[in-house]
């Protein structure tokens, strides 16, 4: 999959998760089609993705009983995304504001694991590792 260029990544984010339009044009005080095509928006990838993304959307609904399967495919989808491009900005904004984040409750690895993609499931495993976390079946076998 190729790259989507940097000052795109915002689009990205509102065009594969729709869901994401009410928090990014709260966090930008304007809509979010918008908000998405302003030069600062790129800029604030970190606090675009924990304050639009991780916390009203993905956080949810790994931790509900009864997830949305289709939008949590979407979601990894596009972590998937940020997790293999070229550059290290982005590929450091989706480790340390979505998958650092799984370590924040129990259980939360295990209920994204099946959604993950090859590339983002690789890098949850060096995190685990690094920071000495085991968990069956994942990076314990």
């Amino acid at each position: 999959m190729s790259d989507v260029p940097f000052e795109e990544i915002p689009s990205l984010l509102l065009r594969t998760i729709p869901e994401s339009a009410e928090f990014i044009a709260e966090k930008y005080e304007m809509p979010a089609e918008a908000a998405v095509l302003t030069e600062d928006a790129p800029y604030h990838i970190q606090s675009v993705l924990a304050q639009c993304f991780m916390t009203p959307i993905l956080m949810p609904q790994l931790e509900s009983d009864t997830p949305d399967t289709e939008l949590l495919q979407r979601c990894w989808d596009f972590v998937e995304r940020l997790t293999e491009h070229s550059l290290e900005s982005v590929r450091g904004a989706a480790y340390f504001e979505v998958l650092e984040q799984l370590l924040d409750a129990d259980g939360l690895v295990e209920a994204a694991w099946p959604y993950m993609k090859e590339r983002t499931r690789a890098r949850t495993i060096t995190m685990l590792d690094f920071y000495g976390v085991y968990l069956p079946g994942i990076n314990r076998r």
